[in-house]
């Protein structure tokens, strides 16, 4: 079992990353891995690491590193790609729009956003906002937060991170109107390569009437996105 908190609906799930496909936002997964035991891939992680690191000439006999690769395969598999199984999806609550809220939208922000750079396997971190306008149904809150940590536990570019959040907002809720805006620290620019630390990645993905040039809403959602307050 992974170490995320929180109910799963596995068939949600499934439903959702069908869709997903359709429109071109999977992750790049071979259909093999999810027939493999959470424990046999701790099992070949764990020789993986333990190779790269006795090439890298450490001494995995000292006590510090000899449970080093076991350590790191548990923490791929039950934290920080957990989000790779469709089983774990967020169970996600909706009551019927009994408010007549349906011509304002529902916002979440400053959310967590800690995932994994799937070109150099280093950190994404930053905030997102998320909003959408409710129809018939509305989503509890919390399920906001879930989803976008569901996406964000598996390799990840931020561009795809940000598309899946939103449709996947879309397709639960059933709304045509969703908005995320995802500003995040990567690794990859910040420890290595141009190795610049004060800079951030913004993307943006709308739908609907948060997709119209210069409507209201979008503009009223960036403000306050763009805010972080």
């Amino acid at each position: 079992m992974s170490t995320h908190i929180g109910k799963s609906d596995p068939t949600l799930g499934r439903e959702v990353e069908k869709w997903l496909a359709t429109k071109g936002l999977s992750t790049p997964t071979a259909d093999w891995f999810l027939r493999v035991e959470e424990g046999e891939k701790i099992a070949s992680i764990s020789r993986s690491v333990r190779d790269i690191m006795t090439t890298l000439g450490m001494d995995l006999k000292d006590d510090s590193l000899m449970d080093t690769p076991s350590r790191v395969a548990k923490m791929y598999v039950k934290e920080l790609f957990w989000g790779l199984d469709s089983a774990n999806f967020p169970k996600c609550t909706l009551v019927d729009n009994k408010f007549n809220y349906n011509n304002s939208f529902v916002l979440e922000q400053g959310i967590t956003v800690s995932s994994t750079c799937e070109h150099h396997f280093v950190a994404i971190d930053g905030k997102a906002a998320v909003a959408y306008i409710p129809g018939a149904k509305v989503l509890g809150l919390s399920k906001l937060n879930r989803i976008v940590q569901y996406f964000c536990r598996r390799p990840q570019v931020q561009e795809r991170l940000t598309e899946q959040i939103a449709e996947t907002i879309s397709f639960v809720t059933g709304s045509p109107d969703v908005a995320v805006f995802l500003d995040a620290a990567h690794f990859c620019v910040k420890t290595r390569g141009i190795q610049d630390a004060n800079c951030s990645t913004t993307t943006l993905a709308t739908r609907g009437r948060f997709a119209t040039a210069d409507s209201e809403v979008r503009r009223e959602f960036l403000a306050i996105a763009r805010s972080g307050k």
